[in-house]
């Protein structure tokens, strides 16, 4: 391991680290939030929400997230005339994509709740809402709780795409190093175990988090 390499460019893996895993975090936020509203829709006795849900959710699986970013990054601001940074861009991209994926699974855990828990509250008179709010949806959360957590190590892995549109993630600072150093291979082994030691973390964390939801089940 050459020392002298990381601590003189140090600062290039921890800042692109950080903005790796800040894109991530609000990409799986925004994308849960948007995610419950494609769920519900899919849900819906509506034709209108569940076709747009549906569409929604196959479009964006069915293509890349490479698009889907170019689309974003070149398009939103062509439709709203706003300053967005890149950063904004990139987080915006990340969590449409993920809220498709976050959908499908809020969607099974909400069909995975016994529909007997849906009549007990409608016995109790509770509006169809209310009691998707306060009793079906907290369980589904429950259950789709490490799930969730494995959508965030995934989008870990996929946010290194942003770089390619000049986001100063941890790919895009391991690259710079590469025409800086003239070393094209040093960097990315680094960058490589540092994504490995997010993912892997995180994975023994929702471990650890699986087993106490079953201890208190």
């Amino acid at each position: 391991m050459d020392l002298e390499f990381i601590i003189k460019y140090h600062n290039y893996f921890i800042n692109g680290t950080l903005i790796t895993l800040l894109v991530s975090f609000f990409g799986v936020i925004f994308g849960v939030i948007l995610g419950v509203f494609l769920s519900l829709m899919k849900l819906s006795k509506n034709s209108i929400l569940r076709i747009f849900a549906a569409s929604y959710i196959e479009l964006v699986r069915g293509t890349p997230l490479l698009v889907q970013l170019f689309l974003v990054y070149y398009g939103v601001p062509m439709v709203i005339p706003l300053p967005f940074s890149r950063l904004s861009l990139g987080v915006i991209a990340v969590s449409l994509n993920s809220a498709a994926y976050v959908a499908e699974i809020i969607r099974a855990g909400i069909q995975s709740i016994d529909k007997g828990q849906m009549e007990a509250a409608r016995s109790l008179g509770m509006p169809h809402n209310m009691a998707m709010r306060y009793i079906i949806i907290p369980q589904a959360f429950k259950n789709i709780l490490p799930a969730l957590a494995n959508e965030f190590i995934v989008l870990i892995k996929e946010s290194a795409i942003i770089s390619v549109v000049g986001i100063h993630d941890l790919m895009y600072n391991a690259d710079t190093l590469r025409g800086i150093t003239f070393k094209p291979f040093s960097p990315l082994i680094y960058a490589t175990l540092i994504y490995f030691f997010i993912t892997f973390t995180l994975s023994k964390l929702i471990g650890i988090a699986e087993r106490r939801l079953r201890a208190g089940d």
